[in-house]
């Protein structure tokens, strides 16, 4: 079977915020599959904030992204050919396939291609709810925060595919969910279709002492829990009203992912307030991963865990729909539709 692959590779560096010049397409006709391999069709590729990250060339919790390489990537889709005994035409898979329209990947490669159930769970889900940001979601709220019913649990980013995630697991035991979003088309779907219980809308807070009144008036209680996606005047706001033994997950600071500096206001309120603050990578705790899964399919199975997915179309699109990501364009799960 002769397949022509189209690939967007990262051709330089950015300086400061990605464009569109950072990357470069390549086309190329693949190879036979060998012995153990299996081709597969990418119907969908997930574009998520860590890819900004591995962008640059300095020291991170992972190896930056080689220049000339297909950039690294979520992907979901359909198996067209194999040589391998796990796997058949017709099989929808996930795996990290990068920025291509199809993959050649060697079966027994740990973690390298899984099966999916697509009966009750959209395929594209795979790379949402039920995948990695679902994951990250349920490992920062069960693992860093242990929430209690009746505790406040605050989220940045919280139409995000991660945070929107967050806060409905959070109301599931029994907790007061308050997001952070940007706009008011934002909060209100946090509020009336994922039920959390209050929304900030940050953009419309002039101040950061009207970004303080707006946070004592969602979470009049003070917060508990906090999974901070943002950094900033954001994080800044939100540990001025942590109680006591207060944890927070930090599992992102997009406010910074373009070098901008990320300072912190008051520092001492970890020690005053006596908090946990614990970053994480959610891919270091692959044995947690089958436990969240079965818990996120089951409740997206249930229609129990909603979201909400942005979907450009074709490869040729990603570039800058992840540069509109970064900017905070996309509403919930952000995704490339490649077949």
């Amino acid at each position: 079977m002769s397949v022509l692959n189209r690939q967007l590779v990262l051709a330089s560096r950015p300086e400061a915020e990605p464009t569109a010049a950072n990357f470069r397409l390549v086309e190329q006709t693949l190879p036979p599959l060998a012995d153990g391999e299996v081709l597969v069709q990418h119907r969908f590729l997930s574009l998520d904030p860590y890819m900004r990250g591995r962008m640059n060339e300095g020291r991170s919790y992972a190896a930056p992204q080689p220049l000339d390489a297909v950039m690294i990537g979520g992907t979901a889709g359909e198996v067209l050919e194999s040589r391998h005994p796990r796997f058949a035409p017709g099989d929808a898979v996930v795996g990290m396939g990068g920025w291509q329209t199809h993959a050649i990947v060697r079966g027994n490669d740990p973690g390298a291609l899984r099966k999916v159930d697509t009966s009750r769970v959209p395929l594209s889900a795979y790379l949402g709810a039920v995948g990695m940001p679902g994951v990250t979601a349920w490992y920062g709220l069960t693992q860093i925060c242990a929430p209690k019913a009746g505790e406040t649990v605050v989220v940045s980013a919280a139409s995000g595919a991660v945070g929107s995630a967050v806060g409905q697991l959070a109301k599931a035991r029994g907790c007061r969910a308050v997001g952070i979003a940007g706009g008011a088309d934002k909060c209100a779907y946090v509020v009336e279709e994922l039920g959390f219980d209050a929304c900030i809308d940050y953009k419309a807070q002039a101040d950061d002492r009207s970004l303080h009144r707006a946070l004592k008036a969602a979470a009049p209680d003070g917060i508990d829990c906090c999974f901070e996606n943002v950094g900033g005047r954001i994080l800044d706001a939100v540990m001025a009203r942590m109680n006591a033994f207060g944890r927070i997950a930090l599992c992102g600071m997009i406010a910074g992912y373009n070098g901008e500096p990320i300072s912190m206001a008051n520092p001492s309120l970890i020690l005053m307030s006596r908090l946990k603050l614990q970053g994480f990578i959610v891919s270091e705790h692959m044995e947690l991963w089958p436990q969240a899964l079965q818990e996120l399919a089951e409740r997206v199975g249930a229609g129990s865990l909603r979201y909400r997915e942005t979907i450009a179309e074709g490869l040729d699109s990603a570039p800058q729909a992840f540069i509109g990501l970064l900017k905070g364009r996309n509403f919930g799960k952000q995704l490339v539709r490649l077949a």
